[in-house]
């Protein structure tokens, strides 16, 4: 059986798991609609976006960045549990890939996340945000989300398997808050502090935010900086050398994965 076909197994696998328990992703879709309507309409009158424009239109794309970084706890608790019950190791008795675990994992995610997606796109146009672009930056700007979202899925995948138990969880939680509120995805670097306000420009989920608010037409908040000129190719760039860093790091986790 090769590696795909095993994956592919394995992805229908864990779609199967949130068909008879869906409560996990629809809770994780319902808390990204809450922070979106706190931060939107509770907190949203008091803050003004540089450069002018609406605060709902400025704030949904990063949103939608923020949940594809949230995805990360799911994968990591999802491999943790798997590695925990002793289900990841009877996966590596069969005679499959040592790939197909993997890609089992990220073929469920991120179909979850696609979903997700399309819900809180959806949402966004019901509470009057719009997209002014033409139709191919606005595809783009999609395509720029999940592939983000990929690369949080190796994260998750490595910590998962290095951080078994509760441990994951708590690991991800320390990781995905912070660097998560220290981005442009809910307020514009140029409202913070000059230190601060630099280290949350070259946040790759602010680049993944500004690249997506620039195709889609909406408000970046920027006026000057990295993120002024080249949000497009670092929300490209980011991915791409994160997922180079942790996917052979995942491999390595799994390999040395023991029961």
């Amino acid at each position: 059986m090769t590696a795909v076909r095993a994956g592919w197994i394995l992805t229908q696998r864990n779609l199967a798991h949130w068909v008879r328990q869906p409560w996990a992703p629809i809770f994780g879709l319902m808390f990204s609609i809450m922070l979106l309507l706190v931060f939107g309409f509770l907190f949203g009158g008091a803050i003004t976006v540089p450069g002018g424009g609406d605060y709902i239109t400025f704030l949904l794309p990063g949103m939608l960045a923020l949940s594809m970084m949230f995805g990360v706890e799911s994968t990591a608790t999802a491999m943790a549990a798997d590695a925990r019950k002793g289900i990841t190791d009877r996966f590596r008795s069969l005679p499959i890939g040592s790939a197909s675990v993997a890609l089992g994992r990220v073929g469920a995610d991120m179909a979850n996340s696609t979903v997700e997606l399309l819900v809180l796109l959806a949402g966004g146009l019901l509470i009057g945000w719009r997209i002014t672009s033409d139709p191919g930056p606005a595809v783009l700007a999609v395509l720029l989300l999940l592939l983000f979202r990929f690369a949080m899925l190796w994260i998750g995948i490595f910590v998962g398997l290095s951080f078994r138990g509760d441990g994951a969880t708590m690991a991800v939680q320390v990781l995905v808050w912070p660097i998560g509120f220290l981005s442009t995805a809910i307020v514009s670097a140029e409202t913070m502090p000059g230190w601060l306000g630099a280290i949350a420009a070259w946040n790759p989920l602010s680049a993944t935010a500004s690249a997506v608010r620039e195709l889609f037409g909406n408000p970046t908040g920027i006026t000057s900086g990295p993120l002024a000129d080249s949000a497009v190719w670092l929300a490209l760039g980011w991915p791409l050398l994160l997922t180079a860093v942790f996917l052979p790091l995942s491999a390595r986790a799994y390999r040395r994965l023991r029961a």
